[in-house]
């Protein structure tokens, strides 16, 4: 075993703090990565502070990983030493399942997610990517483009898949109308995104304050939710809709901005369930789903697709020891537009 450096939750109500713990020796299909940056996503916050109900302690958060490959098993084809690589929200799941064949490993319920879970022997504990090193499968591993910084690119491995699958299985590109709703981490992705995809896109935020951003990044249309104009506006516009703010708003208001046979979809979580009425549903056949995250095809799928656009997220980059302040940060919308951990400075 390999002693791993890295700051941790070890109770709901505890900042995080410096941590040492075990990581695995590697094993034929395993990648030894050096973690350079480590992006800060919202859900290190519900779990590092149990929000969800589901968190286990002590937790090393973090699944926006990027790094240099420092070591590759005797089986590993994919990767050598140096390489620039990524890891993203699970580091192994089922392999025989038909699921898997379709490319939805991601929705499965063997998935072993990146931290705050357990790995494929049903005891140890997973821990994420705020440490220096870790030991990932090969097969969840991904290749991050030469052309893109991998400070900026760490939150493409969760706030850039949570936007691009969507954008992409609702078919988001020319002749498109879209409507991302908040201009945060996630819905600054998704701006960037569809517009490279080819859709006409409208931010719907609820003040005027990043409309200037909005605009730069690629948004045709910018819109404050706080104006009641903009729902009587905006009805009946849009082919697609995504949601990515973690509040409980309206869903109701937000469906009635659809032409027939428009999507809803849900990226964001709120903590409390949100009441949807059926009259916002059926008089124009529209329909709200949810998505989470992408397959490890359909990640790199979308990596490959950000380096051909240079697509990278608009971040700040702190140190290790700013991440309880930067947590606070988030939770008051202080950040423009995703924090990212430099594991250089990392102490324990």
């Amino acid at each position: 075993m390999a002693i791993a450096r890295g700051y941790a939750a070890t109770d709901a109500s505890q900042p995080l703090a410096p941590f040492t713990f075990e990581r695995r020796e590697p094993r034929d299909d395993d990648v030894v990565i050096d973690i350079q940056y480590c992006g800060v996503c919202h859900s290190d916050i519900h779990q590092a502070r149990n929000e969800w109900g589901n968190s286990t302690f002590p937790m090393v958060p973090g699944h926006e990983i990027v790094g240099i490959v420092r070591a590759v098993g005797s089986k590993v084809t994919k990767f050598k030493r140096g390489d620039r690589v990524g890891v993203g929200c699970f580091v192994d799941s089922c392999t025989t399942c038909a699921t898997r064949d379709l490319d939805l490993e991601h929705y499965m319920p063997g998935l072993v997610v990146t931290y705050n879970g357990v790995e494929a022997d049903g005891k140890t504990p997973t821990q994420g990517g705020y440490s220096d090193h870790i030991v990932v499968k090969e097969g969840y591993v991904l290749s991050i483009p030469a052309n893109l910084p991998l400070d900026a690119a760490a939150p493409l491995l969760c706030a850039g898949i949570t936007l691009y699958s969507p954008l992409r299985h609702w078919k988001a590109g020319p002749g498109k109308k879209v409507a991302i709703v908040g201009m945060g981490g996630l819905g600054h992705m998704g701006v960037k995104l569809a517009h490279a995809m080819g859709a006409e896109v409208t931010v719907l935020s609820q003040s005027l304050s990043k409309k200037e951003d909005g605009l730069k990044l690629g948004a045709d249309h910018y819109y404050a939710t706080n104006d009641p104009q903009t729902f009587e506006k905006l009805a009946g516009n849009f082919d697609l809709i995504i949601c990515t703010v973690g509040t409980e708003i309206d869903w109701n208001a937000y469906l009635n901005l659809l032409k027939v046979d428009g999507d809803f979809v849900v990226v964001g979580i709120p903590e409390k369930p949100v009441p949807v009425h059926a009259f916002s549903l059926v008089p124009a056949r529209r329909s709200i789903s949810g998505s989470m995250i992408g397959s490890i095809k359909e990640t790199q799928e979308m990596l490959d697709f950000c380096g051909e656009h240079g697509i990278v997220s608009e971040i700040e980059t702190i140190r290790m020891e700013e991440v309880n302040a930067a947590y606070e940060r988030v939770l008051k919308s202080d950040v423009r537009y995703r924090f990212v951990i430099d594991m250089a400075s990392i102490k324990a």
